[in-house]
């Protein structure tokens, strides 16, 4: 059987700035080439999480092989976007201090969700399939003092929710339910089920 561990025909892309997302692919064997897509995450009025992070999926997907198109090379395209959700509202990345401080707080000592949206497009022929996995995730019941000196460390900065569990900030998560990665930004079991069914590696 082949598993695909060996440098594939057809190049893969991940359409995403994310250093956590290349460090999954890069650390279950993929090759691949990182587009790094400029799109406005920000949601919209009334929009589910799950809508939400499925727009951005696709929206970063598509960038990425119109492009690949364009250039007339075969491509398979990864897009996925992540969010934290909370009593229904969507958290993304803190954009400053007082931000993140609320997040960690409403997180204290309550289970959330993670959701990400995964798009997979195949170029030329345009094949493209589309899911998201979601999480639940406990938090420990968490002291002003440690929300401050988890703020202080910069960790929270760059992730949505405001924690990061693969670094300082899994000494705080009790438990988890469903994919580990999808906390860390791509559900890497669901990814591979995805890709062998657009027929990557080709």
């Amino acid at each position: 059987m082949r598993l695909g561990f060996g440098k594939p025909r057809v190049r893969l892309i991940l359409a995403s700035s994310s250093p956590r997302r290349a460090e999954i692919l890069r650390h279950a064997g993929f090759t691949f080439d990182v587009y790094r897509t400029h799109t406005d995450e920000t949601p919209r009025p009334h929009e589910s999480a799950r809508a939400h992070v499925r727009r951005i999926a696709l929206a970063k997907a598509h960038l990425a092989a119109r492009r690949e198109a364009r250039r007339n090379r075969p491509a398979v395209v990864i897009g996925a976007d992540t969010v934290v959700v909370v009593h229904g509202e969507i958290f993304g990345k803190p954009a400053d201090v007082k931000e993140a401080r609320r997040m960690l707080r409403l997180l204290s000592g309550r289970t959330h969700r993670v959701l990400t949206g995964v798009c997979i497009v195949r170029v030329p022929d345009g094949r493209e399939i589309e899911d998201v996995e979601t999480t639940r995730v406990r938090f420990l019941k968490l002291t002003n003092q440690e929300i401050d000196d988890y703020i202080a460390t910069g960790e929270p900065f760059d992730k949505a929710g405001g924690y990061g569990i693969q670094g300082i900030g899994g000494r705080f998560i009790a438990s988890i339910e469903g994919c580990y990665f999808n906390v860390m930004g791509l559900p890497l079991s669901r990814v591979w089920s995805m890709l062998r069914e657009v027929g990557y590696p080709a």
